[in-house]
């Protein structure tokens, strides 16, 4: 079908292009002699969305890392018991706000697979050292990972700015997030009796500050690298055993889905297909957790325990 002889692709790429120039031209508004202001308004949201998308609309990235767990438990020595591997596939979108400007929102889902620490092959079956059992590994399969809109002023309309270290011409950024909820698979009494989920994720960003800075290269490569100390995971039916695990990791964002390893690219084409792109622009979906993920996972064993389920 055509309208005034332009084609509807032709009029969607027309929109892409579009929503670029838009984004390009706030940009352009932070930018001196080329280069992206971290100390406006504008520069914020252009630089956030650098490192953690791009500055195109729709326009998929990919984050993939590696790494191993450990765990910790009083009076023992610490146990390698995993390798890691993981992915994340994700995209921006412009919004505009009446009180705070142009900003954006990030939607994502992300695989992460538990490895066996001796042959690096995907783990099905933990033999648990403090149980006996044979645990069957559920991985995280969290969809989606959606982020708030970020915004280059704040609630109260001061504007933000972008925060970074300078070392020899690469940027170092670093995030700590505290968890402490109430946990997904407790009962109503949590606050009486505790069992409430109690995290941390740490992550820590850096790569070429001339990369960032540049008003006309869309999206920045950084390497990241990422630390998280928790729980005992579920499915390792540990009850309330004394101990923690914590996880070390290291990657980077890629140039494209291609770049993921062969091992998480066979994975996902078998069990997670939709993982090949992003969630919709407009996602309205609340995001899954590794923990309401696993209960769904365990939920689904106790109700068909012949199913064959692949995580």
């Amino acid at each position: 079908m055509r309208f005034l002889s332009i084609s509807w692709g032709a009029l969607a790429s027309l929109g892409k292009r579009l929503r670029l120039i838009s984004v390009l031209t706030l940009i352009s508004v932070a930018a001196h002699a080329g280069s992206i202001d971290p100390n406006s308004a504008e520069g914020f949201v252009a630089l956030n969305r650098k490192v953690q998308c791009s500055l195109e609309d729709a326009s998929p990235q990919v984050f993939e890392w590696s790494g191993n767990g450990y765990a910790r438990v009083p009076g023992e020595p610490d146990r390698k018991l995993f390798g890691l591997l993981g992915m994340n596939i994700r995209q921006c979108v412009t919004i505009e706000d009446p009180d705070r400007g142009t900003g954006y929102r990030l939607v994502s889902r992300e695989i992460m697979l538990y490895l066996d620490p001796t042959t690096g092959e995907i783990m099905r079956i933990f033999d648990n050292p403090w149980t006996g059992a044979q645990n069957q590994v559920i991985h995280v399969a969290n969809d989606p990972v959606n982020g708030r809109p970020t915004f280059g002023l704040d609630a109260d309309g001061n504007e933000r700015s972008f925060a970074y270290r300078d070392v020899n011409g690469q940027y170092l950024i670093n995030y700590e997030i505290p968890l402490f909820y109430t946990n997904a698979m407790g009962g109503d009494y949590q606050k009486y009796v505790g069992g409430t989920y109690h995290a941390t994720e740490i992550f820590d960003f850096n790569g070429d500050v001339a990369e960032l800075l540049d008003a006309d290269q869309a999206v920045a490569y950084p390497v990241v690298s990422w630390v998280r100390l928790a729980q005992w995971l579920p499915w390792m039916e540990m009850n309330s055993r004394a101990g923690m695990l914590y996880f070390n990791a290291m990657g980077r964002k890629l140039q494209n889905y291609d770049q993921l390893p062969e091992m998480m690219k066979a994975e996902i084409a078998e069990n997670y297909p939709e993982y090949v792109a992003p969630p919709p622009l407009d996602d309205p979906r609340r995001n899954e957790t590794s923990w309401t993920y696993m209960k769904k996972i365990i939920d689904a064993r106790e109700e068909s325990p012949a199913s064959s389920l692949p995580h």
